[in-house]
């Protein structure tokens, strides 16, 4: 027996072929203060300009994108993102350049590890039943 349901290989299209896909955390107590939804929200709001519009593109509520946003700066020395209050002109987020380093080193992050694990992800990915086989005799 696999351990999976029958039809877990049918919810797979069949076309895709599989990917490691790393979720890195840094947590600091109960608290994540760096994540793969906080980083996420961030290359939004430098597409985007605004945490509104952000928070769209992932579909998150603004309260969900803004408490997030908070923690994140309130985790690290320097905030990621700053701010400008609405009015005739608008408002708006831009990363900082604190915000920029950050992703610049968990997108380096992520690229090194696949990197150094690759022989092995390959490996693991190889085990993996054939698309429509269901992992079945």
């Amino acid at each position: 027996m696999s351990g999976r349901p029958a039809d877990a290989a049918s919810t797979r299209p069949v076309d895709a072929a599989p990917q490691l896909q790393l979720r890195i955390r840094v947590r600091v107590g109960e608290v994540v203060a760096i994540g793969p939804g906080k980083i996420a929200l961030l290359e939004a709001i430098r597409e985007h300009g605004s945490i509104s519009a952000a928070a769209r593109s992932l579909a998150m509520s603004y309260r969900r994108a803004w408490l997030l946003l908070d923690e994140l700066n309130r985790s690290l020395a320097e905030p990621a993102i700053t701010t400008a209050q609405g009015g005739r002109r608008g408002g708006g987020a831009s990363i900082t350049a604190s915000g920029e380093a950050l992703l610049d080193l968990y997108r380096g992050i992520e690229h090194d590890a696949l990197q150094a694990t690759r022989r092995d992800t390959a490996r693991l990915l190889r085990m993996l039943a054939e698309p429509g086989s269901a992992g079945r005799d």
